[in-house]
């Protein structure tokens, strides 16, 4: 082994492969290759890497995929050069918040078949990352700091254990394709059909019962949802309660709409309640008037064409939520929207 790194040395090779030779350890020879870019190390027995590595300061590609590293090495946190770095099927529990830290050139970042359960909010710190897999762990929670991706192309979070994804996904606008199948996802973050690149959805094998508001304005190319729980239309009898808005609801109202008309005097002393400010960000469109609401009334739902709707080759329709702000417009005769009924 080490005449074959030493002959690598002599040729000032940029790239080395030691892939499944049974290695269980890095030969200390390789950090002799400081012009090393490209080191290939996967399919081993690899457990920890040599503080040496320190020397290969141009390596831009590092496989460590399929060895039995039960941590991400510290060392790899000092490669600062590195774009790509892949650590798929090895036995590792945690990121190290100070490893992630360091890899700010990363653009690909592969972690699938491990044992991770959460990520650390350093990992903000890679912004130029494209693609991130942690495909096959044991992530329960994905940060919000992964919103602060904008350069991010492709997530792949296939077969974990998350409940929800970060409402503050729509952040990420460079997002071309989404893979969360095989999750225990309940909905989507609202905002999700303002992703102007997004073409591939996987959603497979979740507890969706139906897709946010707006999700038909997506131009999607592939949609995967089979094995969810979508609400299915079947007429039933319904039961209105009687409409009484809380004061709370009636002056929100108000003020939303005088917000619109930007020579309203509300609209210009507004800045001066930042409290209000923030109360109202919250605040919804009704689907019928377009009038704007504070707290949501109604949810309905409509049941959207892929192929008419959003030109895409299936011939199915989905659920997508929508919101009315009263049974008076639920009650408006012309609109596609049912309500949902609790059983």
């Amino acid at each position: 082994m080490a005449e074959f790194v030493i002959r690598a040395f002599n040729d000032k090779t940029t790239s080395l492969t030691l892939s499944s030779r049974k290695l269980k350890k890095v030969p200390e020879c390789v950090s002799m290759l400081p012009r090393l870019s490209v080191l290939q190390l996967n399919n081993n027995f690899i457990s920890s890497l040599p503080a040496e590595l320190l020397s290969l300061q141009h390596l831009l590609e590092l496989n460590l995929g399929n060895n039995a590293l039960e941590e991400v090495p510290a060392v790899l946190g000092h490669l600062e050069s590195l774009k790509k770095l892949y650590l798929f099927s090895n036995r590792i529990r945690a990121v190290p918040h100070e490893v992630i830290g360091g890899l700010k050139k990363l653009v690909v970042l592969n972690l699938n078949h491990n044992h991770i359960q959460r990520l650390p909010a350093e990992i903000k710190c890679l912004t130029r990352l494209e693609h991130l897999s942690v495909l096959d762990n044991k992530l329960e929670e994905i940060p919000a700091e992964v919103c602060h991706l904008t350069c991010l192309s492709v997530l792949n979070l296939t077969s974990n254990n998350l409940t929800h994804l970060p409402q503050q996904l729509y952040q990420c606008k460079g997002l071309t394709k989404l893979h969360v199948a095989r999750n225990k996802l309940t909905s989507l973050p609202e905002g999700i059909q303002t992703l102007p690149k997004l073409q591939v959805l996987d959603v497979a094998g979740n507890k969706l019962s139906m897709f946010p508001v707006g999700f038909h304005q997506l131009h999607l190319k592939e949609l995967y949802f089979e094995d969810n729980r979508l609400v299915r239309c079947e007429p039933m009898s319904s039961v209105q309660d009687v409409q009484v808005f809380t004061l709370k609801e009636l002056v929100a109202r108000f003020v939303l709409r005088e917000k619109r008309d930007r020579s309203s005097p509300v609209n210009r002393t507004l800045p001066l309640f930042p409290s209000l400010v923030t109360l109202l960000a919250n605040s919804s469109c009704c689907a019928v008037c377009l009038s704007p609401f504070l707290t949501t009334w109604l949810q309905c739902v409509h049941f959207i064409s892929l192929k008419k709707d959003m030109n895409m080759r299936s011939s199915q329709s989905i659920p997508v939520r929508a919101l009315l702000c009263s049974y008076k417009c639920f009650n408006t005769d012309g609109h596609p929207y049912y309500g949902v009924a609790s059983r």
